[in-house]
């Protein structure tokens, strides 16, 4: 079953909001992610905080959502969503609710935050929005739990970003938690943004921590050798597949990483091996021969840097 991401139009959305999120998940379904995307509404002829118009799409109540789906809140103007009108809404915060209660998870984006703190769900849960409002999060729901600085947190099930080009990060993080850190990462190439982090999300793979640069031949070497590193390689190889010479490949690589092409090739192979060390049918040897070694002292070894 594909996992469903539907995306609230509240009025006076903000365009980024709505499409930096909406274009990492369609480039993670380009990329083969058994995704889907779909879109409802508040109310009629919404229109985006700069004035351009959206075409009629579903209202929220007409929406069912698998198990496991994610419904996204991109912020609109913060006088909206702090305005009586908008408090009216008690069938949407409603809606919300059960969703979440049935297994959805809800993600909010900049002052979408405030959508999700009107429904409670934000009680005693650490949230954020953008920096500018986090103080007027806080005094206006005071059993929340804002946080100041960060890009985004998870919480069993609830998301939350701070100002507009967050989202783009936490998207990213909710891909990388469905497909994994090298699937996140092809899609953060993809969008040329920098995979990024923060530390009340879980705790960053090692594979990301060296990727943020934007050299197509390093980014080659990289791929290819976390989807062969059960291959022996030499220099001379990685060297052909960045189409450089030997020596300016290795100080290409170290000046974009910040770590020699030995290291990180180790730094993969111990990611890997404590990955596969969950799975109680392999043996050692039979983990080590995965990651190109031949040896469990070798694994050990690695386990030990």
């Amino acid at each position: 079953m594909k996992t469903k991401f539907v995306f609230l139009l509240l009025p006076q959305i903000h365009i980024l909001d709505l499409a930096g999120p909406d274009q990492a998940i369609h480039e993670a379904i380009d990329y083969g992610a058994d995704f889907e995307i779909e879109y409802c509404r508040l109310e009629k002829n919404i229109i985006t905080s700069a004035g351009l118009p959206i075409g009629d799409v579903k209202h929220f109540s007409k929406i069912h959502f698998p198990k496991g789906g994610f419904l996204i809140i991109p912020g609109s103007n913060a006088s909206y969503l702090t305005s009586k009108e908008f408090k009216k809404n008690k069938n949407l915060f409603k809606w919300i609710l059960r969703n979440h209660q049935n297994g959805v998870n809800i993600c909010s984006i900049c002052a979408g935050a405030f959508a999700l703190a009107e429904t409670g769900l934000l009680n005693g849960v650490p949230c954020t929005t953008h920096f500018k409002k986090t103080a007027t999060l806080q005094a206006m729901y005071p059993k929340t739990r804002v946080l100041e600085n960060i890009l985004f947190t998870d919480q069993n099930g609830i998301y939350t970003s701070a100002g507009i080009a967050s989202g783009i990060d936490l998207v990213l993080h909710i891909i990388e938690k469905l497909k994994g850190s090298h699937f996140a990462h092809l899609v953060a190439r993809e969008l040329v943004v920098y995979s990024r982090r923060n530390g009340s999300s879980a705790q960053q793979s090692e594979l990301l921590n060296f990727r943020t640069h934007i050299h197509t031949g390093i980014h080659k070497v990289q791929d290819w050798i976390f989807e062969n590193i059960h291959r022996k390689t030499s220099l001379a190889d990685l060297a052909g597949i960045a189409n450089m010479s030997e020596r300016n490949f290795t100080r290409i690589f170290k000046k974009e990483t910040g770590i020699t092409v030995n290291e990180y090739i180790n730094i993969i192979r111990k990611e890997k091996i404590r990955d596969w060390g969950n799975n109680p049918d392999l043996s050692r040897i039979e983990i080590a021969n995965k990651v190109g070694l031949k040896s469990e002292k070798q694994v050990l070894r690695i386990l030990s840097k």
